[in-house]
């Protein structure tokens, strides 16, 4: 089954362009471009199961061994008129990327969300501007958080992601019309970021221009760059540690392109649930290039 709203005025065109990074050779201003048709479906059990829990252990990183997959993907898969994947060869194939929301308080039986809510609230504890408010929010029955879980492959433009929200705000609302549980009083949106750290490689070498570099607060790069902009209509929002220790060497090993290697970190954004339909505008007019 399509979407019941195909791509719209929001979507990114058709035959969008995608750089092919497997020609090292390239230069910036000459990069091999790839003409790629972008298609919406919505989550199928029959055919996205083993697609959904590659993303979803992408999303996670390491701390994605923490939790079963199976039933969250499952979970995912049991409401499939809200939410979106992403494919770009027929409905067939695996996803490209996906986004949905899972209500915390309707699932909360449920030990994968029970194990995910005490990761979240533990995470959030860490975050200066949601310690306050994250952790004892989830645990308030008069409350209805919803979960937002997107993630994409790391090559995909990020336009395709503003048609996923415009279209899961309209799902939300028909299923509000079939009296469904989706009167949510907040949106917590679970998304991963990055920071430079200096290269174990460079500390062997023992550069001085390293050596000597005057330390600064890190910089936070976004791997899902709407993030951003969801920031300016939220309650709260930072990064925090994964509680896996990754293996000695692999900032090395993620070094995107530049000297220094990198730290992924997850990230928390929570919004009130009566500013999320401003907050999608805001996410379209950003990545259109229309705001800043």
């Amino acid at each position: 089954m399509s979407k019941r709203k195909a791509a719209g005025q929001d979507a990114p065109p058709k035959d969008h362009k995608m750089r092919d990074n497997d020609d090292e050779s390239s230069s910036d201003d000459d990069e091999d471009m790839l003409d790629v048709d972008f298609e919406w479906f919505d989550p199928q059990p029959a055919v996205d199961f083993h697609g959904l829990k590659t993303l979803l252990r992408q999303l996670l990183d390491v701390d994605n061994v923490l939790f079963d997959m199976s039933p969250l993907s499952d979970l995912i898969l049991s409401q499939p008129l809200l939410g979106s994947t992403v494919k770009v060869d027929g409905n067939e194939t695996d996803p490209f990327a996906f986004l949905t929301v899972l209500n915390l308080h309707q699932h909360k039986d449920k030990p994968v969300i029970q194990a995910l809510t005490r990761y979240i609230a533990s995470k959030a504890a860490t975050v200066p501007s949601l310690a306050d408010t994250l952790p004892k929010l989830l645990e308030d029955d008069t409350k209805q958080v919803g979960l937002i879980l997107t993630e994409r492959f790391i090559n995909m433009p990020s336009e395709i992601i503003t048609p996923c929200y415009t279209m899961l705000q309209e799902e939300i609302q028909w299923a509000l019309d079939e009296k469904e549980p989706y009167d949510f009083t907040h949106y917590l949106i679970l998304s991963k970021t990055y920071q430079e750290v200096d290269s174990k490689l460079d500390a062997e070498e023992n550069r001085p221009s390293k050596k000597n570099k005057k330390q600064s607060a890190p910089e936070t790069f976004y791997f899902h760059p709407e993030d951003e902009k969801l920031h300016e209509f939220s309650l709260g929002f930072g990064n925090f540690d994964y509680e896996k220790a990754t293996d000695e060497g692999a900032s090395d090993a993620k070094r995107a392109f530049q000297e220094a290697g990198i730290k992924p970190m997850g990230h928390l954004t929570l919004i009130e649930g009566r500013r999320f339909a401003d907050a999608i505008t805001g996410v379209g007019e950003y990545l259109s290039g229309g705001g800043a």
